[in-house]
C-alpha cells in the first residue's frame, strides 16, 4: 500500500512540473512566429518601397571585380543618396595593366635522356610592370528603375580623380658566362643581355619592389550598371564603361618601344555589396 501512494505522489509532482513547462514553450513558439512575422513585414516593406520606385536605403558600400581589355583590377565604393534618383560616389581601384605587345614565352634546355627543363615563363622585352591606384568623385543617375522584384534597375556613373602610377622594373635571369646565372633589368648597359638569346626565365612577383617608381596622373570614367538583385538592401551588378586617364610621364612598359601618355580601355565589372 505505501509503494502505491509513494508512486501516485511522484506521478502528481511530475504532471505539476510539465504543466509548468507547457507555458515557456508556448511563449517561444510566440516568440518565434512574431520574428518570423517581423521579417515577412520588412521583406513585404522593401517590396513596397521597390515597385513604388522610393529607396529604401541612404547609403552604400560595394565591391567589385574588373576586367579591362588590357588589364584586371579590385575597386571599393562608397555612395549616399542625395535624391531617390542621384547619389554620390567615393571609388578607389588598385589595377594592372597590361602592354598590348606582352607575349608570354619559355625556354628551355635539353638533359641526357631526351628531357627538357623549362625555365620560368617570360615576357619578351618587357621593361615594367604598371600598376594604378585610383581615387575618384562622381554621380550614379538611375536611368530606370525596375519594374517589378525580378526586374532590372540602370545606373549611369560618371566619376573623376587621381591616378597614382606604379612603375615596377621587370627583372629577367639571363646566362653569364663561364655557366653562371645573373638576374638583370632592362637598362642601356644591359640591353643586349636583356633582348639577347641566353635568357633563362623571368624571376616572378619577388623582384623589382625596392626600385619603385611614380607616376601621378589623372583618369576619368563612364559607365552603365545594370542591377538584377530582388531587394534594395543588397546590390548585385554588371557595370560596363570606359577608362580615360592622362600622365604627364610617359609610361615605359616594353623594350624599343615608345612610352604613352594617355589610355583608353574598356571594362566589365562584377559588383556585389549592401545598401542601408
Amino acid at each position: 500500500m505505501s509503494r502505491i501512494i509513494i508512486i501516485a505522489g511522484l506521478l502528481g509532482i511530475s504532471s505539476q512540473l510539465f504543466a509548468q513547462q507547457i507555458p515557456g514553450r508556448v511563449d517561444s513558439r510566440r516568440d518565434r512566429e512574431d520574428k518570423k512575422n517581423e521579417k515577412r513585414q520588412r521583406i513585404n516593406e522593401i517590396l513596397k518601397h521597390e515597385e513604388e520606385g522610393e529607396p529604401s536605403y541612404n547609403t552604400h558600400a560595394v565591391w567589385g571585380f574588373k576586367m579591362n581589355h588590357d588589364g584586371y583590377g579590385l575597386s571599393y565604393e562608397i555612395g549616399r543618396m542625395k535624391s531617390p534618383y542621384k547619389a554620390t560616389l567615393l571609388q578607389f581601384e588598385l589595377n594592372e595593366k597590361k602592354h598590348p605587345k606582352e607575349e608570354k614565352q619559355s625556354t628551355g634546355s635539353s638533359l641526357q635522356g631526351g628531357f627538357i627543363v623549362l625555365g620560368n615563363p617570360f615576357v619578351y622585352g618587357k621593361t615594367n610592370h604598371f600598376y594604378q591606384l585610383k581615387g575618384a568623385y562622381g554621380q550614379q543617375i538611375m536611368i530606370g528603375n525596375k519594374g517589378n522584384k525580378n526586374g532590372v534597375a540602370v545606373y549611369g556613373i560618371y566619376a573623376g580623380g587621381l591616378s597614382l602610377g606604379l612603375l615596377r622594373p621587370y627583372y629577367i635571369d639571363v646566362q653569364a658566362p663561364p655557366g653562371r646565372t645573373r638576374t638583370i633589368k632592362y637598362s642601356p648597359a644591359d640591353s643586349a643581355a636583356f633582348l639577347g638569346p641566353y635568357i633563362v626565365g623571368g624571376t616572378g612577383l619577388a623582384t623589382g619592389w625596392s626600385d619603385l617608381s611614380i607616376a601621378p596622373g589623372l583618369h576619368a570614367k563612364a559607365a552603365l550598371r545594370f542591377d538584377w538583385n530582388r531587394f534594395n538592401n543588397a546590390l548585385s551588378a554588371l557595370e560596363f564603361g570606359f577608362n580615360f586617364e592622362f600622365y604627364p610621364k610617359k609610361i615605359e612598359q616594353m623594350a624599343r618601344v615608345d612610352g604613352r601618355n594617355l589610355f583608353a580601355n574598356g571594362y566589365l565589372a562584377l559588383v556585389f555589396g549592401r545598401r542601408k
